[in-house]
Protein backbone atom coordinates (compact mmCIF):
# COMPACT_ATOMS: atom_id res chain seq x y z
CA UNK A 1 0.00 0.00 0.00
CA UNK A 2 2.91 2.35 0.59
CA UNK A 3 4.21 1.52 -2.86
CA UNK A 4 0.81 2.53 -4.25
CA UNK A 5 1.37 6.04 -2.92
CA UNK A 6 4.87 6.25 -4.37
CA UNK A 7 3.54 5.17 -7.77
CA UNK A 8 0.72 7.71 -7.54
CA UNK A 9 3.08 10.61 -6.87
CA UNK A 10 5.38 9.48 -9.68
CA UNK A 11 2.44 9.67 -12.08
CA UNK A 12 1.26 13.05 -10.78
CA UNK A 13 4.73 14.58 -11.03
CA UNK A 14 4.30 15.10 -14.76
CA UNK A 15 0.89 16.73 -14.40
CA UNK A 16 1.43 19.47 -11.80
CA UNK A 17 1.10 23.00 -13.18
CA UNK A 18 4.34 24.14 -11.57
CA UNK A 19 4.46 27.68 -13.06
CA UNK A 20 0.98 28.43 -11.73
CA UNK A 21 1.78 26.84 -8.35
CA UNK A 22 4.91 28.98 -8.10
CA UNK A 23 2.99 32.15 -8.93
CA UNK A 24 0.37 31.38 -6.30
CA UNK A 25 2.94 30.52 -3.63
CA UNK A 26 4.70 33.82 -4.37
CA UNK A 27 1.41 35.70 -4.00
CA UNK A 28 0.69 33.91 -0.72
CA UNK A 29 4.14 34.83 0.60
CA UNK A 30 3.42 38.49 -0.09
CA UNK A 31 0.16 38.18 1.84
CA UNK A 32 1.39 36.05 4.76
CA UNK A 33 4.74 36.89 6.44
CA UNK A 34 4.86 33.60 8.34
CA UNK A 35 4.76 31.63 5.11
CA UNK A 36 7.38 33.90 3.55
CA UNK A 37 9.65 33.32 6.54
CA UNK A 38 9.16 29.54 6.29
CA UNK A 39 10.20 29.49 2.65
CA UNK A 40 13.08 31.91 3.22
CA UNK A 41 14.54 29.80 6.01
CA UNK A 42 14.21 26.64 3.91
CA UNK A 43 14.83 24.39 6.90
CA UNK A 44 15.56 20.74 6.03
CA UNK A 45 15.96 17.88 8.51
CA UNK A 46 19.37 16.23 8.99
CA UNK A 47 18.85 14.07 12.10
CA UNK A 48 19.50 10.34 12.28
CA UNK A 49 17.72 7.46 13.99
CA UNK A 50 20.50 7.44 16.59
CA UNK A 51 19.78 11.12 17.30
CA UNK A 52 16.11 10.32 17.86
CA UNK A 53 16.86 7.40 20.18
CA UNK A 54 18.92 9.71 22.40
CA UNK A 55 15.80 11.64 23.43
CA UNK A 56 13.96 10.75 26.68
CA UNK A 57 11.38 7.96 26.84
CA UNK A 58 7.94 9.24 25.91
CA UNK A 59 9.26 12.23 24.00
CA UNK A 60 8.21 12.93 20.43
CA UNK A 61 11.70 12.23 19.13
CA UNK A 62 12.00 8.94 20.99
CA UNK A 63 8.53 7.76 19.91
CA UNK A 64 9.47 8.42 16.29
CA UNK A 65 12.92 6.89 16.69
CA UNK A 66 11.53 3.71 18.26
CA UNK A 67 9.09 3.28 15.39
CA UNK A 68 11.91 3.57 12.86
CA UNK A 69 14.33 1.40 14.83
CA UNK A 70 11.82 -1.35 15.63
CA UNK A 71 10.89 -1.70 11.96
CA UNK A 72 14.39 -1.15 10.51
CA UNK A 73 13.06 1.84 8.53
CA UNK A 74 14.98 4.75 7.06
CA UNK A 75 14.01 8.28 8.06
CA UNK A 76 13.28 9.60 4.60
CA UNK A 77 10.18 8.44 2.72
CA UNK A 78 11.91 9.66 -0.43
CA UNK A 79 15.63 10.45 -0.82
CA UNK A 80 16.61 13.97 0.17
CA UNK A 81 17.17 16.40 -2.67
CA UNK A 82 17.96 20.07 -3.21
CA UNK A 83 14.66 21.89 -3.91
CA UNK A 84 14.74 24.04 -7.03
CA UNK A 85 11.56 25.99 -6.34
CA UNK A 86 8.89 26.65 -3.73
CA UNK A 87 6.74 23.68 -4.69
CA UNK A 88 9.69 21.29 -4.45
CA UNK A 89 10.52 22.65 -1.00
CA UNK A 90 6.90 22.28 0.09
CA UNK A 91 6.92 18.69 -1.22
CA UNK A 92 10.26 17.83 0.39
CA UNK A 93 9.23 19.16 3.76
CA UNK A 94 5.85 17.43 3.53
CA UNK A 95 7.63 14.13 3.00
CA UNK A 96 9.98 14.76 5.91
CA UNK A 97 7.13 15.50 8.32
CA UNK A 98 4.56 12.90 7.20
CA UNK A 99 5.45 10.25 9.77
CA UNK A 100 5.64 12.92 12.48
CA UNK A 101 2.14 14.04 11.49
CA UNK A 102 1.01 10.47 12.11
CA UNK A 103 2.24 10.76 15.69
CA UNK A 104 1.12 14.27 16.58
CA UNK A 105 -2.26 13.97 14.83
CA UNK A 106 -2.99 10.61 16.48
CA UNK A 107 -2.91 8.20 13.54
CA UNK A 108 -1.24 4.82 13.95
CA UNK A 109 1.28 3.38 11.52
CA UNK A 110 -1.25 1.05 9.91
CA UNK A 111 -3.26 1.53 6.76
CA UNK A 112 -6.36 3.02 8.42
CA UNK A 113 -4.05 5.17 10.54
CA UNK A 114 -2.84 6.75 7.28
CA UNK A 115 -6.22 8.44 6.97
CA UNK A 116 -5.63 10.59 10.05
CA UNK A 117 -2.73 12.66 8.66
CA UNK A 118 -4.31 12.58 5.20
CA UNK A 119 -7.55 14.17 6.39
CA UNK A 120 -5.77 16.43 8.85
CA UNK A 121 -3.89 18.00 5.95
CA UNK A 122 -6.90 18.02 3.65
CA UNK A 123 -8.87 20.00 6.21
CA UNK A 124 -5.99 22.19 7.41
CA UNK A 125 -4.43 23.59 4.23
CA UNK A 126 -7.67 25.19 2.90
CA UNK A 127 -7.93 27.21 6.11
CA UNK A 128 -4.64 28.99 5.42
CA UNK A 129 -3.82 28.90 1.71
CA UNK A 130 -5.54 30.17 -1.45
CA UNK A 131 -8.18 27.74 -2.70
CA UNK A 132 -6.74 27.52 -6.21
CA UNK A 133 -3.28 26.80 -4.82
CA UNK A 134 -4.58 24.07 -2.53
CA UNK A 135 -6.45 22.51 -5.43
CA UNK A 136 -3.25 22.39 -7.49
CA UNK A 137 -0.98 20.93 -4.81
CA UNK A 138 -3.45 18.50 -3.23
CA UNK A 139 -4.22 15.84 -5.89
CA UNK A 140 -1.85 13.37 -4.25
CA UNK A 141 -3.51 13.87 -0.87
CA UNK A 142 -7.02 13.56 -2.29
CA UNK A 143 -6.35 10.49 -4.43
CA UNK A 144 -4.10 8.91 -1.82
CA UNK A 145 -6.76 9.19 0.87
CA UNK A 146 -9.72 8.19 -1.25
CA UNK A 147 -8.05 5.06 -2.64
CA UNK A 148 -8.07 3.77 0.95
CA UNK A 149 -11.61 4.91 1.71
CA UNK A 150 -13.04 3.33 -1.44
CA UNK A 151 -11.21 0.05 -1.01
CA UNK A 152 -12.43 -0.38 2.55
CA UNK A 153 -15.94 0.74 1.68
CA UNK A 154 -16.21 -1.59 -1.30
CA UNK A 155 -14.31 -4.68 -0.16
CA UNK A 156 -13.74 -4.64 3.62
CA UNK A 157 -16.83 -2.98 4.96
CA UNK A 158 -16.47 -4.61 8.37
CA UNK A 159 -13.69 -2.09 9.00
CA UNK A 160 -15.41 0.87 7.37
CA UNK A 161 -16.71 2.32 10.67
CA UNK A 162 -13.09 2.64 11.82
CA UNK A 163 -12.24 4.29 8.50
CA UNK A 164 -14.92 6.91 9.15
CA UNK A 165 -13.61 7.43 12.66
CA UNK A 166 -10.07 7.95 11.33
CA UNK A 167 -11.32 10.49 8.81
CA UNK A 168 -13.17 12.34 11.56
CA UNK A 169 -10.13 12.29 13.86
CA UNK A 170 -7.99 13.77 11.12
CA UNK A 171 -10.51 16.46 10.26
CA UNK A 172 -10.89 17.41 13.93
CA UNK A 173 -7.16 18.11 14.07
CA UNK A 174 -7.05 19.91 10.75
CA UNK A 175 -10.03 22.11 11.56
CA UNK A 176 -8.76 23.18 14.99
CA UNK A 177 -4.98 23.35 14.66
CA UNK A 178 -2.61 25.97 13.37
CA UNK A 179 -0.78 25.58 10.03
CA UNK A 180 1.17 22.51 11.08
CA UNK A 181 2.48 21.97 7.56
CA UNK A 182 5.07 24.63 8.50
CA UNK A 183 5.85 23.17 11.93
CA UNK A 184 9.47 22.54 12.85
CA UNK A 185 8.99 19.30 14.75
CA UNK A 186 12.71 19.02 15.35
CA UNK A 187 12.52 21.86 17.89
CA UNK A 188 10.20 19.84 20.16
CA UNK A 189 11.66 16.33 19.83
CA UNK A 190 12.68 16.51 23.51
CA UNK A 191 9.14 17.16 24.77
CA UNK A 192 6.57 14.57 25.87
CA UNK A 193 3.98 14.02 23.15
CA UNK A 194 1.21 16.03 24.82
CA UNK A 195 3.54 18.99 25.37
CA UNK A 196 4.91 18.72 21.85
CA UNK A 197 1.40 18.91 20.44
CA UNK A 198 0.72 22.07 22.43
CA UNK A 199 3.99 23.67 21.34
CA UNK A 200 3.25 22.85 17.70
CA UNK A 201 -0.30 24.23 17.87
CA UNK A 202 -1.85 20.82 17.22
CA UNK A 203 -5.33 20.72 18.75
CA UNK A 204 -7.93 17.97 19.03
CA UNK A 205 -5.66 14.96 18.51
CA UNK A 206 -6.88 11.58 19.79
CA UNK A 207 -4.60 8.55 19.63
CA UNK A 208 -6.64 6.19 17.48
CA UNK A 209 -5.87 2.46 17.60
CA UNK A 210 -6.94 1.11 14.22
CA UNK A 211 -4.47 -1.77 13.98
CA UNK A 212 -6.99 -4.60 14.30
CA UNK A 213 -9.36 -3.06 11.75
CA UNK A 214 -6.48 -2.69 9.27
CA UNK A 215 -5.70 -6.41 9.40
CA UNK A 216 -8.59 -7.24 7.09
CA UNK A 217 -6.33 -6.32 4.18
CA UNK A 218 -4.46 -9.40 2.94
CA UNK A 219 -1.22 -7.36 2.83
CA UNK A 220 -1.33 -7.13 6.63
CA UNK A 221 -2.06 -10.77 7.42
Amino acid sequence: TTLDAHNLYAILRDHFDVPRIEALFTAERARWPELDRWFSEGFVSTYTVADLMAYPEGSLGRVFGAYLSDNSYQIDIVPRFEPRNQFEYFSLRSGQTHDLEHIVCGGGFDIIGELVPYFARLSNLPRFLDAELVGLINPGQVLGALRLVSRFGLHYHQSFPMVLKAMRCGMDVGEQSGPFFMARYEDVFHLPLAEARTALGVVGAVDLDSRAASLVWPEYQ
